[in-house]
């Protein structure tokens, strides 16, 4: 049984064991791990086994599995079950060429019969829930979604996730809302929204709209975990929590970035903080500049006494406007 409805999405280089767990404690109902290939002579790389790694992390652990032949697919669901995963979900919604180029991801959507192979062949495979996120279609002309919900019933899927964009518009343009109330019409699945879903008021939107069972949150919780707090919060009681102050900021980066060097190692671990650093002080004042020399540091070291310092000057520079703003009063 989830707490919630609220989903953190998969997204490759993103949602490692580190970020999934931060955002789980900030609300998030489930959080989905990045895609794992299907390609069995990867499952011994570090890369693969990371991915794999759910040590310490809450219930329930899905993981994502990617690929395009539906033998490989069962295999990577049992292998990763006796990893640990308690849901499968299968990536039919990945824009990206080098996934759509070996014709998995989204790519998948061209093709219904296959579609239908592959989720029939990993139902069949694992004895755990199994769910499908996918597209609204290939692009424009090529929209099949509600075809593909069909055909996940049919094949035993108990969830759809469904990014409101084809596969031709990347994350370019608005989702299209519409399609994904159409699919939550035409199916007896639990649909989970996805795709633009940036503030309270806007997940409180698309649920209304769509009659979705969930949403799922992706670039939004990017440097802000705690979005999920204040969806949750705003969706029982339709009040707003305050922004978190800068301290808090300050305490959950650090400790996001402990995590992630003890998780990947001091080489990976500096140099994956770089992109949490900047998303967690992006549009704070003076950041521009303390990401541009930020990016340049080369240890733990030198990259934590450069975030202590950049916030403690944010401190100093919120007490002088409450200090201004009092004497002006």
């Amino acid at each position: 049984m989830l707490r919630n409805n609220l989903f953190v999405a998969p997204m490759a280089g993103v949602t490692d064991r580190p970020f999934r767990q931060l955002c789980k404690r900030f609300g998030a109902g489930m959080a989905v791990s990045e895609m794992v290939a299907s390609n069995s002579l990867l499952w011994g790389s570090a890369k693969t086994r990371r991915r794999a790694n759910h040590a310490g992390e809450p219930a329930p652990i899905s993981v994502q599995i990617a690929g395009a032949d539906p033998r490989m697919m069962a295999e990577a669901a049992r292998y990763n079950v006796g990893e640990g995963a308690q849901i499968i979900d299968i990536n039919m919604g990945c824009p990206a060429k080098k996934v759509c180029n070996v014709m998995a991801g989204s790519a998948l959507l061209k093709d219904e019969l296959l579609v239908g192979r592959i989720l029939q062949a990993v139902v069949k495979a694992v004895d755990v829930p199994v769910t499908l996120k996918f597209r609204t279609g290939w692009d424009q002309h090529n929209k099949n979604a509600l075809t593909v919900a069909r055909i996940a019933a049919d094949s035993g899927i108990q969830l759809l996730s469904i990014h409101g964009r084809t596969r031709a518009c990347g994350y370019t343009g608005h989702a299209e809302y519409d399609t994904i109330a159409e699919v939550k019409r035409a199916t007896r699945l639990p649909v989970v929204a996805n795709g633009d879903i940036t503030t309270p008021q806007k997940a409180k939107y698309v649920l209304d709209y769509t009659r979705a069972d969930g949403i799922m949150i992706g670039r939004a919780a990017q440097g802000r975990p705690w979005i999920f707090r204040e969806i949750d919060y705003y969706l029982k009681t339709g009040v707003h929590l305050p922004a978190p102050p800068v301290t808090e900021i300050h305490q959950v980066l650090i400790a996001h970035l402990h995590e992630l060097y003890a998780f990947y190692g001091v080489d990976t671990g500096v140099k994956i903080a770089r992109k949490h650093i900047s998303w967690y002080t992006k549009g704070l004042a003076g950041s521009a500049g303390f990401r541009h020399a930020m990016n340049q540091l080369p240890g733990i070291e030198e990259q934590l006494a450069a975030v202590n310092r950049f916030f403690d000057q944010l401190a100093q520079r919120y007490e002088y406007l409450r200090y201004e703003e009092e004497l002006a009063a």
